[in-house]
């Protein structure tokens, strides 16, 4: 499962003010650190029967949106005899339990069974004798699930929990196509099927779907044959043949085009299908959004050294979905923000959500983590799979832009949170699912990769991977599979880094006397909760402007290391290739930044050299004014983006060949999120001389980058504005739009009150939370009649919006109309009716603003 933590706007808001404290006290200096959760030991389930094979035959009731199903299951029992059996079935109407056999005319014989079913959760079945592990049978259970009427549930990482979802059912929310999906993981797909609700079961499977004829369905494995039924309905029949996890069950259902791409047969699979379901308003970019997916499973099969396990490989973009994407087997859900058309797919793609599902057909659907306690062995290698991808498709700076931007994700949430990667003592398995999982869990990776070399690394994964296909594990399977390739004894390395919390925080001082360089390194962690790393780390070293590389190992709490040199070096990198998983202070002085940039080879050091000389002070110096000119055209366009931006406001020396430079960047950069940088840059110089550009840069081939042209454009309040913006305010683009809007919000006409709405409708969710923001300022100017209007609007987007930041966005709005007559009141009750955990922990911190 992808999470998208980039969208949760409101990380820093709930970090904020809870940065570690330092112990007072002899020793080394030490920083507190958040107590470990001291929840119920949390074991794998223990499985009283094993679950070979799950039938479905299912009928959908949109009106009241119900689920009629038959699911017929086949059992034995996993070691121990047994006369009963418990399923998972939540909210259920049991309408009979069966136990079904077949004679040998093929006649189904149906015997009815006992059952009891008090707490509308677990379907405990009494079988008509016992039966032993050699002995399997089939139960058939003939049901209504009602998904709808069950308590809501739901976490910062999943935000429903309700296993089925109809999306406007009744075809009553405008434009939104009617849609139905699932949701599985954790243990919600026993919400819509009756089955053992638990990663360390794996079941293979077979699927009716019987839907309206208009509509496509999609769902594990193959479609073997889809028939028309005399009342005017079809069926469709899916089969899959592989074994996976019950949570890894899905279906869909709604109005998709489909595209499709092929991959040849190799030596140890069949040819495969692999197809993309999209909106019809997609169609044409539907290849655009996928299309390197068939290159990333080649890719895959070649770093992992197993083919793709499965039958073929669909993904299907739905509206409304709880989270950012789900490796369903062999079909992943992604939520809508993946649809674009090609001219948005100008400024980017969803390639590392794409890369991270795909790579769970290895790791999490190939080979399950036997409990979620162990649900990094999933999500850390779908997380460390999106930076392979882009180190082989983008290039290794790519991949370690990535790279740093999870480790400060891990190291923010840190701030309030620290536990062991692998963690039995949860309160809710939902809380597995955080930055530890995914981002620290990546980094490890990436750091035990440095320590063992590549060749050791895939040949370990591989090994892994053959040696657990279609079974489930715990983290000593992969410590064993590593240990078996290396020779080495990793049982200290995996118990500090995925048994322990936290993470080292290393404070670096050199001293120069008499051809002895002296590193002074100190690990300044809470050693109560953390360990004292073993780290085995690099230190580079440049004199007379040649680089040597030491190895060394950082084991004790202070440790001095020392080393030979023939003068005073240029510059010394401690943890030269950036592998440690934590935080490096390593203080440097100008000379030794500006030296940096030029010599050391690594996209963090680069990065290091341009933000820690951003400052308009260091720009007056005119070497590191150079430096960041020669920044600006840099090869990597991250450095390219962030020398321009530290040019911002700027009017020191050189300032008419620094712009003239910057405009070149707005012009001819290949890189869009460049050209926009170098747009807002040449706006904040506060002067009219770039207003014909702003002008030209509107017919810029990137949303993004017309967009910020036109929103410096209209801002300067040239001649022919509302012309300029009426010719706009129609383009299908929410950045195009939000330009127009913020211009309309400075001169508030009532009139275009019902564009903003209008516009509103059909954005997707992190969109609309930033239209709302210049709809507030809209509202704000506006007259208390326009105001009231938007009043009912803003309070049903604050109940009941499916996204949670679109909820808050509408909550804000809420607050500046607070001189009106109810709001008040209002917003305290939707606070207080919130169920939403994140944005109840919002409002609780803020509710006085």
């Amino acid at each position: 499962m992808a999470i998208k933590f980039t969208h949760l706007f409101f990380v820093s808001l709930l970090t904020f003010g809870t940065a570690s404290a330092q112990n007072a006290g002899g020793g080394a200096d030490r920083r507190t650190t958040p107590q470990p959760t001291k929840g119920p030991y949390n074991p794998s389930r223990t499985l009283k029967h094993d679950l070979l094979h799950t039938t479905l035959d299912l009928r959908f009731d949109w009106v009241r949106q119900w689920v009629n199903g038959v699911a017929t299951l086949r059992i034995r029992p996993y070691f121990y005899p047994q006369n009963t059996l418990d399923l998972d079935a939540k909210g259920f109407d049991i309408k009979g339990v069966f136990l079904l056999d077949t004679l040998q005319n093929g006649q189904a014989v149906f015997d009815s069974l006992n059952y009891t079913y008090n707490d509308r959760r677990t379907l405990h079945i009494l079988l008509p004798r016992t039966y032993t592990r050699d002995q399997a049978f089939n139960v058939q259970i003939q049901y209504t699930a009602k998904p709808n009427e069950l308590p809501v549930g739901g976490s910062a990482a999943i935000t429903g929990d309700k296993g089925l979802y109809f999306i406007n059912h009744d075809g009553g929310e405008g434009s939104k196509p009617r849609q139905i999906w699932t949701q599985g993981e954790t243990e919600a797909n026993s919400v819509w099927f009756p089955t053992i609700d638990t990663p360390n079961e794996k079941m293979t499977q077979e699927i009716y779907l019987t839907v309206d004829p208009k509509y496509r369905t999609l769902s594990n494995g193959k479609l073997i044959w889809s028939k028309q039924n005399p009342d005017g309905t079809r069926t469709d029949y899916w089969k899959q043949t592989k074994p996976h996890a019950p949570y890894l069950a899905m279906i869909a259902v709604g109005d998709f085009a489909v595209a499709r791409d092929t991959l040849p047969a190799t030596r140890d699979r069949d040819g495969l299908e692999v197809s993309y379901y999209v909106e019809p308003a997609y169609a044409e970019s539907a290849k655009g959004i996928f299309g390197r997916t068939p290159a990333m499973i080649q890719f895959f099969e070649q770093k992992f050294g197993v083919a793709y396990p499965w039958e073929k490989y669909s993904q299907i973009a739905v509206r409304d979905f709880v989270s950012g994407a789900m490796e369903n087997t062999t079909a992943t859900v992604h939520a809508e923000t993946v649809q674009m058309d090609n001219r948005q797919l100008l400024d980017g793609n969803s390639d590392d959500v794409i890369s991270h599902e795909l790579a769970h057909h290895w790791f999490g659907n190939l080979v399950t983590c036997e409990s979620w306690a162990n649900l990094p062995l999933n999500e850390s290698f779908a997380t460390y799979a999106e930076y392979l991808w882009r180190e082989h498709a983008e290039g290794v700076y790519s991949a370690d832009l990535h790279g740093m931007d999870d480790l400060n994700q891990y190291l923010a949430e840190a701030e309030t949170k620290q536990e062991p990667l692998i963690r039995y003592h949860y309160t809710d398995r939902e809380q597995m699912f955080d930055s530890h999982s995914y981002a620290k869990g990546g980094r490890i990776l990436h750091l035990l990769r440095r320590i063992v070399g590549d060749d050791a690394f895939f040949k370990a994964l591989n090994l892994y991977l053959t040696r657990n296909q279609y079974r489930t594990t715990e983290l000593s399977d992969l410590r064993k599979a590593f240990e078996e390739v290396t020779g080495q004894d990793l049982n200290g390395f995996f118990d500090q880094w995925f048994m322990k919390p936290g993470h080292p925080v290393l404070k670096v001082e050199k001293e120069y006397t008499q051809n002895v360089l002296t590193l002074r390194v100190t690990q300044q962690q809470d050693t109560t909760l953390s360990p004292v790393y073993r780290l085995p780390v690099q230190v580079a070293v440049w004199v007379k402007g040649k680089k040597q590389l030491h190895e060394v190992v950082i084991d004790k709490a202070r440790q001095t290391l020392k080393f030979n040199v023939e003068q005073r070096p240029d510059l010394v990198l401690f943890d030269a290739d950036h592998r440690i998983v934590g935080s490096v202070e390593q203080e440097k002085n100008k000379a030794e930044l500006v030296f940096q940039f030029y010599h050391a080879d690594n996209y963090r050091d680069k990065y290091e050299s341009v933000t820690q000389l951003e400052d308009k002070t260091h720009l007056i110096d005119t070497t590191v004014r150079r430096m960041m000119v020669t920044a600006m055209s840099d090869p990597f366009w991250k450095i390219r983006q962030l020398a321009i931006s530290n040019f911002a406001e700027y009017d020191g020396p050189d300032f008419n060949d620094v712009e003239r430079v910057i405009q070149s960047k707005a012009r001819t950069d290949v890189r869009a999120s460049v050209r926009q940088e170098a747009v807002v840059t040449l706006n904040s110089f506060g002067d009219n001389a770039n207003d014909p550009l702003f002008r030209e840069m509107l017919n810029d081939s990137s949303y993004l980058v017309a967009s910020v042209a036109l929103d410096a454009y209209l801002l300067s309040k040239p001649g022919d504005a509302a012309e300029i913006a009426a010719k706009f305010e129609n383009i299908p683009n929410a950045e195009i739009v939000t330009a127009v809007a913020n211009f309309y919000a400075n001169s508030p006409d009532e009139s275009r009150y019902d564009w903003f709405l209008t516009k509103m409708e059909g954005m997707k969710p992190q969109e609309m939370y930033n239209f709302l923001q210049v709809f507030g300022k809209y509202l704000i100017k506006s007259n208390p009649d326009v105001q009231r209007r938007a009043v009912p609007m803003l309070e049903v987007t604050a109940r009941s919006n499916p996204a949670y930041f679109v909820r808050f966005g509408a909550y804000q709005v809420l607050g500046l109309l607070q001189d009106i007559e109810g709001v008040k009141a209002m917003r305290k009750d939707i606070r207080l009716s919130e169920r939403d955990p994140k944005l109840k922990e919002m409002y609780e911190q803020f509710k006085d603003f």
